[in-house]
């Protein structure tokens, strides 16, 4: 598939919602169903019906416009930001069914899409292209992220050194808790030991400028709406990190050594619509691999090279949340893919 097309699917999946997710919140009514629809039964359908894997593009030949959607989608984001809090919090006169509607569709997006378009920004290497997808981090309260994510979890993934590497056996919500406050406190420390100007202070103010601007345009609702949506994106943010990396384990030797990450160590899927809705970010193991080749460049591993989730992201997630029905999936797919290797 040549690369131009390729970025055409991205940019239809990606600025869909965006679309509808403004209008919902401008003009209400059953707009509000539309984009909730979208991220939910109409990822899960199309995941289901088109069985087929979209081709990496070679890195040399991705165009231009990988970039520039990255750089509308943030900009999408704040202005959704913005115009969500506002309907959340009953500025616009929603009824609350539609306010919650318009919740969960917004949370989804920021959760799926934001949080993606975030991972990928951070990992450019032009200072304007990072600081954007810090910001959005920021903008949803998880600033720190922009740093553990790089100076830790790339590091010690699939390690007892990585806060965001789920054990097997551990429950989702015993991680989240672990791996919220461990990242954020490793990241710290990582700064701290680099010296120079520490950006936990842009983190921490950013976050802090952020309600501020939430209580002035909609008072405590809007200060209590923005909390919750940026909960319930960080809350998505963390299953991807619990699914994508749980129970797969780097071997430390006699001297305490841990082997080098390897693709064996990331859980993938090659669902359709999901892995256009997240930029590739189900690629893992290639992007472990090279954390800077850009998303429409990362490949699918093939069987036998990695583990393959048996469901899209967003569905493992959803499994994860019931921690019995998660363990007992994933022991069953744990034993598989150790049979295989």
């Amino acid at each position: 598939m040549p690369p131009r097309l390729t970025l055409s699917l991205f940019a239809l999946v990606t600025l869909s919602p965006v679309l509808l997710l403004t209008s919902a919140a401008l003009a209400g009514g059953a707009c509000v169903w539309l984009p909730l629809a979208y991220m939910t039964l109409l990822a899960v359908c199309a995941d289901l019906i088109i069985r087929r894997i979209t081709p990496a593009s070679a890195p040399d030949a991705v165009p231009f416009g990988a970039n520039l959607l990255s750089v509308v989608l943030a900009l999408g984001h704040f202005t959704l930001l913005m115009l969500v809090v506002l309907a959340v919090s009953g500025q616009t006169g929603m009824s609350i069914p539609a306010r919650l509607g318009i919740f969960f569709a917004a949370g989804l997006f920021f959760g799926q899409v934001s949080n993606s378009n975030a991972h990928e920004l951070i990992h450019r290497r032009t200072p304007l292209l990072y600081w954007l997808g810090v910001a959005v981090y920021t903008s949803l309260l998880f600033g720190h992220h922009a740093t553990a994510h790089n100076k830790i979890h790339h590091r010690w993934a699939a390690s007892e050194k990585d806060p965001n590497s789920a054990h097997e056996g551990e429950g989702f919500y015993r991680f989240a808790l672990r791996a919220w406050r461990g990242s954020f406190w490793a990241g710290l420390k990582a700064e701290r030991e680099a010296g120079g100007f520490n950006p936990y202070f842009l983190y921490v103010g950013g976050a802090g400028l952020t309600l501020i601007l939430a209580a002035l345009a909609a008072g405590l609702e809007g200060v209590t709406s923005l909390t919750l949506l940026a909960s319930y994106a960080q809350i998505q943010l963390l299953l991807s990190d619990y699914v994508q990396h749980y129970g797969l384990q780097r071997k430390t030797d006699s001297d305490g050594k841990i082997e080098p990450l390897r693709q064996t160590h990331s859980w993938n899927s090659p669902h359709f619509f999901t892995s256009l809705l997240m930029l590739n970010a189900a690629r893992h193991s290639d992007h472990h691999a090279h954390a800077t080749r850009p998303y429409p460049a990362l490949r699918m591993p093939g069987k036998g090279e990695a583990p393959i989730l048996p469901h899209s992201l967003p569905v493992m997630a959803v499994i994860a949340l019931f921690p019995h029905l998660w363990r007992r999936v994933m022991r069953r797919e744990l034993a598989l893919w150790r049979a295989e290797g």
